[in-house]
């Protein structure tokens, strides 16, 4: 895999984590806390574009279909991320971190998959 893919999903990890833990923390959705979510999200897209070029195409393994459905989950995280801000209902702003948290411990199955599958093989 190359350094500049790798460097692109870990700076993923660190908005993704950033914008998930500090809403947690926060105890609030708010309009940064989104921006910290999209930024995770270009990153991991492009980051999973260069490694696909890599690969040669999608891998249909743990870490190909984790992967996947990651940036799926992220995406439809930040579109509701979106909806509820527009919204302003303080319950769903409140309760937000629920579903973050759950996109966020989805997401590190393909990021940590691919060193926990090397160690076991």
């Amino acid at each position: 895999m190359s350094p500049f893919a790798s460097i692109i999903i870990t700076a993923a990890l660190v908005f993704y984590s950033v914008g998930v833990w500090s809403e947690r923390i926060q105890g609030r959705l708010k309009p940064w806390h989104l921006v910290f979510f999209v930024l995770g999200l270009i990153c991991d897209t492009w980051g999973t574009g260069l490694m696909l070029d890599f690969a040669g195409g999608l891998t249909f393994d743990v870490h190909g279909i984790s992967g996947l459905l990651a940036i799926i989950l992220m995406f439809i995280h930040a579109a509701w991320a979106l909806v509820v801000l527009v919204r302003k209902n303080e319950k769903a702003l409140i309760n937000f971190h629920k579903f973050s948290l759950f996109v966020w411990l989805i997401w590190l199955i393909p990021y940590f998959s691919p060193m926990i599958l090397s160690m076991a093989g």
